[in-house]
C-alpha cells in the first residue's frame, strides 16, 4: 500500500555551498558555483536575493525549484504595471465591513455595540492578505519562499512598499498595526532588467546575475531536463543556440527557449538537426520576426552544418 501523495517534508537549509548545489540538483537545476554560493548566502544570513538576468536563463526556477525541495510553500508575486498595494500586499474586506455595519444598525444596538463594532472592523478578520502579507505568517512546513517575479515590469514607487518588508520583514498597517515574521520567509526577487532598481531596494538584498549558460552547462540541463532527447541531437541544439547567440539578434534565446525547441524536435521526430525542421521551427526559439527573418534560410544552414560538424565557433579560441 503506497503512502497518500503530499507536499515534501520539511527540510532544513543547506549546510554548506556544496550542499546548495545538490539541492538545486535534486530538482534538475543545474546551477553554477556562483549562484549556489549567493543562495547559500541569502538563505544562511536570512538576506533576499536579487537575480538578475535576460528572460529565461532560470531565474523564477530557482525559488520553485527551492520551494520544492526544502518542502516550503511558494507565493508568487507576479509583477506588472500599475501593481498596488492592494493586489501585493492586502486590502480591507469593504463589503463585509459594510454588512457588519448594517447588520449592528438593524439590531437596534446601543453605544455599547457601536463602540464594539469600532473595534473591531479594521482587525484580521476583515483583512484580505496577498502574497506579501501571507509571507509573514507562520506556516507548519517552515517560513515560505517568497517570490516576487519581474520587479521591472511593476512601477518604480511599488519598490518603495517592498522596503520595509525586504529590510525587517514587516508590514505596517494603519488601521491594524505591525505584521512581523516569527521566521522570515525566503525571498528571491528577479528582474530581467528592463529598467533599473533602485538603490534602496538593492541595499536590503544579496545580489546575483545570471547570465546565459556556456555549453557545458547548457548540455548538462537539456541532460537534466529533456533526457529523452538522443545525445547527438542534445549536443546539436545546445552547440547551435551557443552559435545563435553570438549573431546579432534583438532577443538571443534563453535557457527556456532551448529546452522548448529540444521538446519540439523531439515531437517533430528529429534526432539530428537539419535545416527544414531548424527553419519550421525557429519561432519556437526567436519571439521577433525581424530575428526570424535574419536567421532563416541561408544563416540557419550554415549554423546547422557547424553543429552537426562539431567546428569550434568563432571566438571559442
Amino acid at each position: 500500500m503506497t503512502a497518500p501523495d503530499g507536499p515534501p517534508p520539511r527540510r532544513p537549509p543547506p549546510r554548506d555551498v556544496d550542499a546548495t548545489l545538490a539541492l538545486l540538483a535534486e530538482g534538475r537545476y543545474v546551477a553554477d558555483r556562483g549562484l549556489a554560493t549567493s543562495l547559500y548566502l541569502a538563505l544562511a544570513l536570512g538576506r533576499p536575493l536579487l537575480l538578475e538576468g535576460d528572460a529565461g536563463v532560470g531565474k523564477t526556477e530557482v525559488a520553485r525549484v527551492l520551494a520544492r525541495a526544502l518542502g516550503r510553500t511558494l507565493l508568487r508575486l507576479q509583477c506588472y504595471e500599475g501593481l498596488d498595494l492592494a493586489s501585493a500586499a492586502y486590502e480591507w474586506n469593504y463589503p463585509r465591513q459594510l454588512l457588519e455595519i448594517r447588520l449592528a444598525e438593524g439590531s437596534g444596538g446601543g453605544e455599547a455595540e457601536r463602540r464594539r463594532l469600532a473595534a473591531e472592523i479594521y482587525t484580521e478578520r476583515f483583512l484580505i492578505k496577498r502574497p506579501l502579507v501571507r509571507a509573514l505568517e507562520p506556516d507548519e512546513g517552515g517560513p515560505p519562499v517568497l517570490l516576487v517575479d519581474e520587479l521591472d515590469r511593476a512601477d518604480e514607487p511599488f519598490e518603495a512598499f517592498l522596503l520595509e518588508l525586504l529590510g525587517d520583514f514587516q508590514i505596517t498597517i494603519p488601521e491594524l498595526g505591525t505584521l512581523r515574521a516569527s521566521e522570515p520567509p525566503a525571498v528571491i526577487i528577479t528582474s530581467n532588467r528592463t529598467r533599473e532598481i533602485h538603490d534602496a531596494l538593492k541595499r536590503r538584498c544579496l545580489y546575483h546575475w545570471v547570465g546565459h549558460p556556456d555549453a557545458a552547462r547548457e548540455l548538462a540541463i537539456v541532460r537534466a531536463r529533456a533526457p529523452e532527447a538522443p545525445e547527438a541531437l542534445g549536443a546539436q541544439i545546445v552547440d547551435f543556440v551557443q552559435r545563435l547567440r553570438r549573431e546579432d539578434l534583438f532577443k538571443p534565446p534563453g535557457v527556456a527557449e532551448t529546452l522548448d525547441w529540444a521538446r519540439a524536435l523531439l515531437a517533430l521526430e528529429r534526432r539530428e538537426l537539419d535545416p527544414d525542421a531548424v527553419d519550421a521551427t525557429l519561432g519556437v526559439l526567436l519571439k521577433y520576426q525581424d530575428d526570424i527573418a535574419a536567421v532563416a534560410g541561408p544563416k540557419a544552414r550554415s549554423l546547422v552544418e557547424a553543429a552537426r560538424a562539431g567546428l569550434p565557433a568563432a571566438g571559442d579560441g
